[in-house]
C-alpha cells in the first residue's frame, strides 16, 4: 500500500461482524480464567493484554500504525514527545554513559539532555548540525552509545544531513536517532537514510488538531545491538524478567521490547486509550494535512521573502535558503508548515507584529490546523541563556509561523495588516 492508505487502512484490520473504526479499549486491566495464563503474559511467554501500562489495544493499533508508516517493526506510544525522546535515549544508556546530539534541537529537548538527564549520570555532546564528519567523530567518547537529531529543527529549520550522521554513528557502532516531527514520515522516511530509531512528538502533525499531547519511539529492526558490546541491557540477561536476554528471544524487536516490558513498566508515560484513539482519526488525514500545510507555507514563505518590512526568512522550500540542497534531497515532496523569520525593529516590532495578528492566535503550540505563532525566545527557548539560544539558532527576534490549512490569501492578508501594525 502507498502511504496514503496506511494513513487509512495500516493498524486496525477488523473481522467479519467487529467495529469498522478502531475501538478504544478504555480498561485498565484483562480478565484471565486461570493463574498459569496471566503469569506467562508477565514472563514474556505469550503475547496478550492484562494492564494497560504494559499494553492495551487501541493503544497498539496506533502504534502499529505509525510503525507502518514509518518503514519500522515496531513502535510504543508515549503520553507526550518529551517522553519519547528521554525513553529512546534511556532504553540504551544509563549513568556514566554519554550520547551525541544535535545542538539545534528543540529546546525542551535540549534542556532536558543538557540539564535533566545530566543529574541521572547521562552525559551529552552538543555538535552543530552543519559539523563536518572530523568535527562530529570528535565528539565521540569511548563510553558513547547514541547520537540523537532532527530531521528539520524546532524552530530554527535546520535540515539535518541524515546520511552523513548515520554513517559516522554506525562507524562509532552507535545508533543514530531522529526526531521527525517536524517531517512527518510523509515527507521523510529516516530509515531509509540510515537512521535507526525515530521518535515523534504526536502532539504535532500527526494528531493535526490540538487535542492530545503524545508521542511515539519507532524501531527500524537494523541496528545490530550484539557487534559492538556497547549494550549490555540488551544483550545480557534481564534479571528483573527471569533473566531473558532480548536481543535473543524478541531478535529486531529487542529494542522496543525493552522499552516496553521494562522502561515504560517502571516509569509509566503511558497514552490513555481515549487520546490514541483521536491520534489515529488525525493520522488518517496526515497525508492530506502535510500537503496543505506544505503548500501553504511555500506561498507564505515567498510572500514574507520579497516583503520589506521583513528582515529574513527561514524556510527550506525557498531556493535562497540555506538548506535547499538537503531538503531536496531528503524532502522532495514538501518539509513542513513551519517558517522563521525576523520582523525589522527587533523584539519590539516582533511582539507588536504578533498582538496585531488576527487569524493566527498565539499558543504554545505548533503543527495544528490553525495557524500559530510564537516567540521562541519569551517562550518555548526561555530557559537558555544567550549563548545557548544562539547555538540553538534561535535569536531575539526570531517569529516561529506555524501555517495552518486555511485559506491562504486569508493567512497572509492577515500577515500583512500585522506587519502594517508592527512598522508604525
Amino acid at each position: 500500500m502507498k502511504i496514503e492508505t496506511k494513513c487509512i487502512q495500516s493498524g486496525y484490520t477488523p473481522e467479519n461482524g467487529e467495529p469498522r473504526v478502531l475501538p478504544i479499549y478504555q480498561s485498565t486491566t484483562w480478565k484471565y480464567a486461570s493463574t498459569e495464563q496471566m503469569g506467562k503474559l508477565f514472563d514474556l511467554e505469550e503475547s496478550g493484554y492484562f494492564y494497560t501500562r504494559l499494553a492495551n489495544p487501541t493503544n497498539d493499533a496506533v502504534a502499529a500504525k505509525i510503525a507502518d508508516l514509518e518503514g519500522g517493526v515496531a513502535a510504543m506510544l508515549t503520553s507526550s514527545g518529551q517522553a519519547a525522546c528521554f525513553y529512546s535515549i534511556f532504553n540504551i544508556c544509563e549513568a556514566g554513559g554519554h550520547f551525541v546530539c544535535s545542538s539545534s534541537v528543540y529546546g525542551g529537548t535540549f534542556n532536558m539532555f543538557g540539564v535533566t538527564l545530566k543529574k541521572l549520570g547521562i552525559d551529552v555532546t552538543f555538535v552543530d548540525p552543519d559539523a563536518s564528519e572530523e568535527e562530529l567523530n570528535a565528539a565521540f567518547r569511548e563510553n558513547t552509545k547514541a547520537v540523537f537529531g532532527e530531521t528539520i529543527a524546532n524552530p530554527a529549520l535546520v535540515v539535518l544531513d541524515i546520511e552523513k550522521w548515520a554513517k559516522v554513528a554506525h562507524a562509532h557502532k552507535v545508533p543514530l536517532i531522529i526526531d521527525n516531527t517536524f517531517a512527518t514520515p510523509i515527507n521523510c522516511r529516516p530509515f531509509e537514510w540510515g537512521a535507526d530509531i525515530v521518535v515523534h512528538s504526536t502532539t504535532k502533525y500527526m494528531d493535526g488538531h490540538a487535542t492530545s499531547v503524545g508521542g511515539c519511539v519507532v524501531d527500524s529492526g537494523n541496528f545490530d545491538w550484539e557487534a559492538s558490546g556497547k549494550f549490555p541491557g540488551l544483550t545480557t540477561p534481564d534479571e528483573s524478567y527471569h533473566g531473558i536476554t532480548y536481543t535473543k528471544k524478541f531478535g529486531k524487536a529487542a529494542y522496543i521490547t525493552k522499552l516496553t516490558a521494562q522502561v515504560m513498566r517502571d516509569l509509566g508515560s503511558i497514552p490513555s486509550p481515549h487520546n490514541a484513539f483521536l491520534l489515529n482519526l488525525g493520522l488518517e488525514t496526515l497525508a492530506l494535512r502535510m500537503e496543505r500545510h506544505c503548500s501553504n507555507a511555500q506561498a507564505v514563505a515567498e510572500f514574507l521573502e520579497k516583503d520589506p518590512r521583513v528582515s529574513w526568512v527561514k524556510y527550506c522550500g525557498l531556493e535562497s535558503d540555506k538548506y535547499h540542497a538537503l531538503a531536496n534531497k531528503y524532502l522532495p515532496n514538501g518539509s513542513c508548515g513551519v517558517i522563521s523569520f525576523g520582523v525589522k525593529g527587533g523584539r519590539e516590532a516582533a511582539v507588536k507584529f504578533m498582538d496585531s495578528l488576527k487569524l493566527a492566535a498565539i499558543v504554545t503550540h505548533v503543527a495544528d490546523a490553525r495557524t500559530s505563532v510564537l516567540h521562541p525566545a519569551s517562550h518555548t527557548h526561555r530557559q537558555l541563556s544567550d549563548a545557548e539560544l544562539e547555538a540553538a539558532g534561535v535569536t531575539p527576534d526570531l517569529i516561529r509561523f506555524s501555517v495552518g490549512i486555511e485559506n491562504v490569501q486569508d493567512i497572509i492578508d492577515d500577515i500583512d495588516q500585522a506587519l502594517y501594525a508592527a512598522s508604525k
